[in-house]
């Protein structure tokens, strides 16, 4: 029997070279469990479902695609995908299938990645699961690795994204990168946290966001009742009972509620008639809210564009924050530090050419 030692020796290749050639390729537990076999670390890859690109372009990865689906070749009026708006080359590369994982088998093979990276949000109609990893590897022969969006919504939902951080960081060899980014996420919240975690209940002021995007742009009912700028800066949510996940509610239900301070995510610009913010000015049914006679209404950036975009959320927390409670946050300007946190995330900051798309009302009171 030839041992690996007299291959090598025979074929005149020095014995670490033939180690680490046998070397690379690794068994990976991906985000559902599945034991994938994939090289390591990889050079070649397809990133599908909502939001699996931005992990990519997250951890640096961003030169190792080959291929991209439908939405990151369509021209967008308006977009908040601050890893799309840095990378316009996006638009240039093969097309492996349609947005939201609807995946071409036959364009995937012709295009030929190392291997397939596939996401999709627990709980909504853009979920995926195993069995969609396993019938793609069985048309294609190609690897999928897997795992859950996740979002900072819930414990269990941090987990979800920082699991998927690590698993890319893993097969992509920027393991050191995907933990630079967790311990930076954690750190922000907890500073937040900690400006003002000792208000009392009694004194916490109570608002709303309303205009949330959610598969596309939405109006003044749309919202997020574990909105985490909330949770962080402990503000009270006006909608905060309707559970975790988005929800639309009654514009009777905003009314009834009648919150201190509304905040409209800019993104609801895209819908007709400027969508929310269109409906705070001529709804009358809306007109008596104390927000509007006060003047307390303010924008902020698009908490979801084909998923969260999580660099947004924690910059519009410290805008709420210093909104709501500026004494607690006296030291922080909002823009400098969306501009610090969007560089942490993206290698620069996309802020102007995000909030120049919706009228620059991002970090700012709205006039109605």
């Amino acid at each position: 029997m030839i041992t690996l030692m007299m291959l090598a020796c025979l074929i005149s290749i020095p014995v670490s070279f033939a180690e680490e050639t046998a070397a690379a390729e690794k068994t990976i537990t991906d985000g559902y469990g599945r034991s994938v076999t994939v090289p390591v670390p990889a050079s070649e890859v397809l990133c599908s479902g909502s939001g699996c690109l931005r992990y990519l372009t997250y951890l640096g990865g961003e030169d190792l695609i080959v291929g991209v689906d439908s939405i990151e070749k369509e021209p967008q009026v308006m977009d908040a995908r601050g890893y799309a708006l840095l990378n316009p080359e996006f638009k240039d590369y093969p097309l492996f299938g349609e947005f939201r994982g609807k995946d071409d088998p036959e364009k995937i093979i012709a295009i030929g990645p190392q291997l397939v990276f596939k996401t999709g949000s627990t709980g909504t109609p853009f979920a995926t699961n195993a069995e969609e990893g396993n019938k793609l590897t069985e048309k294609t022969g190609i690897p999928v690795i897997m795992f859950p969006y996740g979002s900072l919504r819930t414990q269990t939902e941090q987990d979800e994204m920082f699991g998927a951080l690590r698993v890319m960081g893993e097969v992509i060899n920027k393991e050191d990168r995907a933990e630079e980014l967790i311990s930076y996420i954690e750190d922000t919240i907890a500073d937040l946290e900690k400006r003002t975690g000792d208000i009392p209940e009694a004194e916490q002021k109570t608002a709303y966001v309303g205009g949330v995007s959610y598969a596309g742009a939405h109006g003044i009912i749309s919202t997020e009742p574990s909105y985490p700028p909330f949770i962080w800066t402990n503000v009270k949510n006006a909608a905060g009972k309707m559970g975790t996940q988005h929800a639309d509610v009654a514009k009777e239900a905003i009314v009834d509620w009648d919150p201190e301070y509304i905040f409209m995510d800019v993104g609801t610009l895209q819908a007709d008639s400027e969508g929310g913010i269109g409906e705070l000015k001529d709804d009358p049914a809306l007109q008596g809210l104390s927000a509007i006679s006060e003047g307390k209404v303010y924008g902020v950036l698009p908490y979801n564009f084909y998923n969260t975009n999580y660099e947004n959320v924690l910059a519009d927390a410290y805008f709420i924050g210093k909104t709501i409670y500026p004494d607690r946050f006296a030291d922080i300007d909002p823009k400098e530090k969306a501009d610090e946190i969007m560089t942490m995330f993206l290698g620069e900051s996309p802020l102007d050419k995000i909030n120049s798309q919706y009228k620059n009302l991002g970090f700012s009171q709205i006039t109605l």
